[in-house]
């Protein structure tokens, strides 16, 4: 029997104690339509009461929203027992879901508030009628529950008891340390939800041991009714337990359970908060980084072609992305054909074979060769291989130490004959010429003229894998220009140098 489960994101309450982070007004009411419209949560957790006049102003805003959208009850505030001021600012800024903070383990009972639990339990009862009077709705946190469950148990059924007498929504048991194991997890929820089974349970993880996403699971094996989450894992510490994660999780592993949320959507909302905060998404966090849907080892691409070897039930297009073949020192042919695939470009065996190598050349240099930079590989690779190479650069040495001029040493190959001399220029490329000019000079032979010297990137490329220098020269039969592309600007201009070398040897 299929089960629905309630999501609430807390990433615009719990998710901003990110450690140096903070949403502006604009942000919390752009994120808060994200999540209800394209993720399809359903509930959201916005901010805490009476934090600041730019927190009122955010609140307003969205509650304004909220309303003319029919949303107003998805919209919930942290509030405190503070003698109704948290629950009057709420009513200002519009709101009508109050998430009541309460202790839910004696040590915070007596050491924070230092109040008894009838005491305790007084305050909470005259909040939550407080709140009925005014037609806001109650959900109710223990704070630091699983420390409770651990180490003062009594309190806790105590207060339940109690709570399950009042006119409220929801209990809201939070890992506030993120101290629970998966079996503390179940053990302890399986007995509360069988306790009380007209109690609405929801469970709040945080991810202190990584353990967020496991812990979820057995919440939900325990028959919770709902999760907090939010987006990309953030929160105080090592966060809270990521959404996307837990949305794949259940899919796939829980299938008597059902969530609301818009699997395509999530990547999308995922790196759009990550633009608004700063706070990066690592590049192997599961379903949103940047590198899990990326294949880099050749076998792996080859095996995709054969019957999907390595494909598994995460499938990027359930998120809304596409599987990558990254290209650098461990691609093969399986990886290269992939990207050309891509391109529309297709290579006999002989040719796909020196573009490979050329790739893995590149990737011992740098750590990634782009789907873009494979144009200029395959014309540089090819026009190279046709030519007919009289003159080889055998070997050279660049040095440019502070405050001296830059120098080369070179030794020239021409017709099997290898000639060495020193040099000195402005630049390390400079330096270059003037060896090679030494050189020819000494043969009698002159180089053309260098009239333009042209450094970029290959167009649409996004790494740092490639530099294409493009040089003219001029001779007595008129202009042309030679390309060289490496990972290094002065040996991609020595590469088209070399080229240039090749086709005016007489």
């Amino acid at each position: 029997m299929v089960r629905k489960v309630e999501i609430m994101d807390t990433t615009l309450r719990d998710g901003e104690q990110t450690s140096g982070m903070s949403f502006s007004s604009s942000e919390k009411l752009t994120i808060a339509k994200l999540l209800l419209e394209e993720l399809n949560v359903d509930r959201i957790e916005i901010a805490s009461a009476r934090v600041s006049d730019g927190e009122f102003t955010a609140v307003k805003n969205i509650t304004n929203w909220a309303k003319e959208n029919d949303y107003l009850n998805k919209v919930e505030v942290l509030t405190f027992l503070d003698n109704g001021v948290s629950i009057n600012w709420l009513c200002e800024s519009g709101a009508k879901v109050q998430n009541l903070l309460t202790k839910g383990s004696i040590n915070h009972l007596k050491y924070q508030i230092k109040k008894t639990p009838k005491e305790h339990f007084n305050d909470v009862y005259n909040s939550v009628h407080e709140a009925r009077k005014l037609n806001i709705d109650t959900n109710v946190y223990l704070e630091d529950w699983s420390n409770g469950m651990r180490n003062s148990p009594d309190y806790v059924f105590d207060y339940l008891d109690f709570l399950s007498t009042l006119p409220i929504k929801r209990v809201l048991l939070p890992d506030t340390l993120g101290v629970l194991s998966p079996k503390e997890t179940y053990n302890y929820l399986s007995v509360i939800i069988n306790k009380y089974p007209n109690i609405h349970f929801d469970f709040h993880a945080h991810n202190d041991y990584d353990l967020s996403v496991s812990n979820v699971m057995e919440s939900l094996k325990a028959g919770c009714h709902g999760l907090h989450l939010t987006i990309n894992g953030m929160g105080e510490r090592a966060g809270n337990a990521p959404m996307a994660s837990v949305a794949a999780v259940v899919r796939d592993f829980l299938p008597d359970v059902k969530i609301n949320l818009e699997e395509k959507k999530l990547y999308k909302v995922s790196t759009l908060i990550s633009a608004f905060t700063g706070f990066k998404i690592p590049a192997n966090k599961p379903i949103v980084g940047e590198n899990v849907f990326t294949q880099t080892a050749g076998i792996h691409a080859d095996g995709d072609s054969k019957n999907n070897l390595y494909f598994n039930d995460l499938l990027p297009e359930r998120f809304g992305r596409i599987r990558e073949y990254a290209l650098g020192k461990t691609s093969g042919k399986a990886n290269i054909k992939k990207n050309l695939d891509k391109l529309g470009i297709t290579l006999n065996d002989e040719d796909l074979k020196k573009v490979t190598n050329r790739v893995i050349e590149l990737g011992d240099k740098k750590e990634k060769v782009t789907t873009e930079d494979l144009p200029y590989i395959i014309s540089d690779v090819l026009n190279t291989s046709m030519q007919d190479k009289r003159v080889l650069i055998n070997s050279y040495i660049l040095k440019h130490i502070m405050g001296k001029e830059p120098s080369v040493y070179l030794e020239l190959k021409i017709d099997d004959r290898i000639y060495k001399k020193t040099g000195t220029g402005d630049g390390q490329f400079d330096a270059f010429i003037n060896a090679v000019n030494e050189i020819y000079n000494d043969k009698n032979l002159k180089i053309p003229n260098l009239v333009n010297y042209l450094v970029t990137i290959p167009r649409g490329s996004n790494s740092d894998a490639l530099c294409e220098t493009i040089i003219t020269w001029k001779d007595i039969s008129g202009e042309f220009s030679t390309r060289g592309l490496d990972s290094d600007q002065t040996v991609s201009a020595i590469k088209a140098t070399e080229k240039m070398l090749n086709i005016t040897i007489n």
